[in-house]
């Protein structure tokens, strides 16, 4: 009965001493910072960011600043995603997916209407969307 009580204590004192292994994946090429059906400019635009004084812009915006680091700053880009004035709710601009290439960034834009018949508010929106891309490579819009 010792023998079995001894072997127990050592089991549970090793599994007691286990490691938690810490994920090293990379993080994902992109995040949704933002994206609102009111508040962007009133003319259509995409706008990449890569400069730091550019990305100062981001930073001192209320919803933005404390979601973007100084190591963002020196390691990822910016976009904004502007469709401009539009009579009605119901728009919006996301990103529809980003591909990774050797040489570039591809991301795919998604830019959405209500339907036709569809009960939408009538007030004047600015739909947009600003992402992060975590690389520093070229980015291309589609």
């Amino acid at each position: 009965m010792k023998k079995i009580s001894s072997v127990f204590i050592i089991f549970l004192l090793v599994s007691c001493g286990a490691t938690v292994i810490k994920e090293t994946g990379k993080s994902p090429l992109f995040e949704v910072l933002t994206q609102q059906s009111d508040g962007g400019g009133n003319i259509h635009f995409y706008e990449i960011l890569t400069e730091p004084n550019e990305i100062k812009m981001l930073q001192n915006d209320k919803q933005l600043k404390n979601k973007i680091t100084a190591i963002d700053v020196q390691r990822s880009n910016f976009v904004i995603l502007n469709m401009g004035e539009k009579s009605t709710g119901g728009y919006s601009v996301a990103v529809e997916s980003v591909q990774e290439t050797e040489k570039n960034i591809i991301i795919n834009v998604k830019e959405s209407s209500p339907e036709l018949g569809t009960m939408v508010s009538q007030v004047i929106t600015y739909p947009f969307c600003v992402v992060k891309i975590n690389s520093k490579k070229e980015i291309i819009i589609k």
